[in-house]
């Protein structure tokens, strides 16, 4: 599997939002329950603004969605997104476990040959 160059950036994108410790507690979170911007900065040592940065890099790769409700931000996990990696690394798991099996296969041949 070779991921299409038009691709490429919406890839980069969600396993960069998916390299940082912090991002991933905050999908873990709003996929259990909604939270506002200012919910979630509360459950993180760091300030509001970087909080706010952390879900603009999720909301970039898809990851979760924020809606404005009255003055707050409500930011919510996006399944479909977690999806998309979910179906990236199956697929990495396939090709890899076919280079596997074509590995077996050679050393069964080899092993026959001894006979």
């Amino acid at each position: 599997m070779v991921v299409r160059e038009s691709r490429q950036d919406e890839v980069d994108r969600l396993f960069q939002a998916l390299a940082d410790a912090t991002r991933r507690d905050i999908v873990a979170r709003v996929l259990v329950a909604e939270y506002s911007v200012s919910g979630l900065a509360e459950q993180y040592d760091m300030s509001f603004a970087a909080v706010q940065k952390h879900v603009a890099v999720l909301e970039r790769a898809s990851l979760v969605s924020k809606e404005k409700r009255g003055r707050e931000q409500i930011v919510r996990g996006e399944v479909d997104g977690v999806q998309k990696a979910r179906r990236l690394l199956d697929d990495y798991e396939r090709i890899w476990r076919q280079r596997v099996d074509r590995i077996t296969d050679l050393l069964g041949e080899d092993a026959g040959d001894d006979d």
